[in-house]
């Protein structure tokens, strides 16, 4: 009986004429996009400072704090200056826990750029096997379809805990905090309000991310089998043969 032959395995072969299409263009760009949507986002780091006058001195002192991504708030703590020579501990911290939100972002975006990364090698260097196989691009149409919805999902939720992060760091917020600045005779001044442009920017490439992926789709759908070619002009003019 002989044996039956050994499946050959797909070999790489590079072709980048896949890039110069849309699916592969757009997938290029939502790479690209992904390393800075999570990149300005994971990395941030900022302060807000607020100083306070007592009375009878002559030289303000500054109140700093520093906080960064994940934006655990609740865990940030500064010293309240009290102005008198108390020993008693004055540690007072900032408010909200926004680190869901902040980290979803950035998993979604790491996870974009794995999932590229591995669509990229397949196209430029699996192309046949790609076309080849029915289930591929299936299952390429399903992935950019859920990106696309958690894309959506991810910006929504960090543009409204970047808002929050906004809110809980402002200068004002540590003048609010110490008990000294209720005094007529304390002059409490707030800084300038932390940069926040990388942040902002963080959430303008997640909303990107999500109308590529959304306008990639249709292209990922054209791979499929279940798009039909259209009926060519001259066939559709003549009509069904029908005999009466």
């Amino acid at each position: 009986m002989e044996a039956a032959p050994a499946q050959k395995r797909p070999e790489f072969k590079l072709d980048v004429s896949p890039l110069k299409e849309p699916l592969g263009f757009i997938k290029v760009l939502q790479w690209i996009f992904a390393v800075f949507a999570f990149a300005t986002c994971g990395g941030y780091s900022g302060e807000s400072v607020a100083s306070v006058k007592c009375q009878h001195e002559k030289k303000a002192q500054l109140i700093t704090v520093h906080f960064s991504y994940p934006f655990r708030l609740n865990l940030i703590s500064y010293q309240a200056i009290t102005c008198e020579n108390v020993t008693a501990d004055n540690t007072l911290y900032l408010s909200g826990d926004f680190s869901s939100s902040a980290e979803f972002f950035v998993t979604i975006g790491v996870f974009t750029f794995l999932y590229c990364t591995a669509a990229l090698v397949l196209y430029v260097g699996y192309q046949s096997l790609y076309q080849q196989n029915k289930y591929l691009p299936i299952a390429d149409l399903v992935m950019t379809a859920l990106f696309a919805f958690l894309w959506l999902v991810c910006s929504s939720a960090w543009a409204q805990g970047l808002t929050d992060v906004k809110n809980a760091t402002k200068p004002n917020v540590l003048i609010g905090g110490v008990s000294a600045c209720q005094r007529q005779a304390v002059v409490c001044t707030a800084g300038a309000l932390p940069p926040m442009g990388r942040l902002n920017a963080s959430v303008i490439f997640g909303f990107m991310n999500f109308i590529l992926w959304v306008g990639n789709s249709w292209f990922a759908y054209k791979e499929t089998s279940w798009h039909q070619p259209a009926i060519p002009q001259g066939d559709a003019e003549e009509g069904p043969n029908v005999k009466y």
